[in-house]
């Protein structure tokens, strides 16, 4: 048994104490990796796979020495970068896939080195199964608040606003990375379930550790891209308080135009991807309004076409999505972001005043 290990239960309860550094390639960090780690790669993709393949055609052993033969000139530099990570305040815990030959490789190396590092028992699968077992209704908070609106309100700019002044936010959208709608992952590296999950759970682990039992979030739908939000979320936003936030339609035009277009319309990739998008939704609406919004895409009008869809499409739905929730919206005036996030602040302020 290995003698300097720490447990998925162990690291989590003291958080603050440690570096994590996911010593994984960088294919695998990037698919799914726990939140905050440091990628160190003991080997690259490709070497990753050269060491897969000699395992496969000449055995354990000679694997073992593939990958001696790959990482030896690289050991100066990687213990270097680990150094980089370690200060009197927090220690490096290193992990792979398992806690198997990658991490024990490098945390032998580590400590032959001087650096005070520690190993993750049972590596990225041990805290995966643990998300999987723990990310329920126990860590739920007690309240939502959740916000409502028409398409290009703003609602992610203030639940942004709030997160700047450190309220308790669940930003579904971003751990999902994707926007949420049919053009929502225009621009943005989607997520997989795997890393949603985690971001979700980190997120309330900490509000939950903070003794904080309220979030403010979306509306969101349970889908978001590629991700499907958990049961107990769901429950806590049809449970929650209700907010209907609105903004005039020039406005919202404009929200939207700089969040899909401004940072994007230049890409090569840009005008085809929006095209493929719209396609899927484009034989809903009528005739008119379909050949309209082709039209403004060819000739680059986006305003146009954010306006169209905008009316023959998204806000209509919008009306019929907003009927599922039972008892009273209150009203957010979302002209300005800031004056919106001030009244939602203030009610919940308020609310939490009047129950002490």
């Amino acid at each position: 048994m290995f003698s300097r290990e720490i447990n998925i239960e162990k690291l989590l309860e003291q958080r603050d104490h440690f570096t994590l550094i996911d010593v994984r390639s960088p294919g695998e960090y990037t698919e799914a990796s726990i939140p905050g780690a440091v990628n160190i790669p003991l080997f690259t993709n490709e070497e990753r796979a050269i060491v897969g393949t000699t395992y496969k055609q000449e055995g354990k052993n000679q694997a073992k020495w593939k990958g001696m033969e790959i990482v030896s000139p690289k050991l100066p530099n990687l213990m270097e970068e680990i150094k980089k990570q370690a200060n009197s305040e927090r220690q490096p815990v290193l992990y792979c896939w398992r806690g198997g030959m990658r991490s024990q490789s490098m945390t032998a190396f580590a400590l032959m080195s001087g650096l005070p590092v520690i190993r993750l028992e049972g590596g990225y699968r041990a805290y995966r199964q643990y998300i999987t077992e723990h990310l329920s209704e126990d860590i739920a908070p007690d309240k939502a608040y959740v916000l409502h609106g028409l398409t290009g309100v703003g609602k992610t700019r203030i639940l942004n606003k709030l997160k700047e002044w450190e309220e308790p936010v669940l930003d579904l959208e971003g751990y999902a990375g994707h926007r949420g709608s049919v053009f929502g992952a225009v621009g943005i590296q989607e997520k997989n379930q795997k890393m949603f999950d985690s971001l979700l759970f980190d997120e309330l682990m900490q509000y939950q550790q903070q003794g904080i039992h309220y979030v403010f979030m979306e509306a969101e739908s349970r889908r978001i891209g590629r991700v499907v939000v958990p049961d107990f979320i769901m429950d806590a936003k049809s449970k929650g308080v209700q907010f209907h936030a609105t903004a005039p339609l020039d406005i919202r035009i404009d929200r939207i135009y700089e969040d899909y277009i401004t940072p994007y319309q230049h890409e090569e990739w840009f005008t085809k991807q929006v095209m493929d998008a719209f396609n899927s939704i484009g034989r809903r609406m009528e005739t008119s309004a379909r050949n309209d919004c082709y039209r403004y895409l060819v000739e680059r009008k986006y305003r146009q076409f954010i306006r169209t869809i905008l009316i023959k499409y998204y806000d209509p739905r919008y009306s019929y999505k907003k009927e599922e929730y039972e008892g009273e919206f209150t009203e957010i005036d979302a002209t300005s972001i800031e004056e919106a996030a001030i009244q939602l602040r203030d009610f919940v302020h308020h609310s939490t005043e009047n129950k002490s």
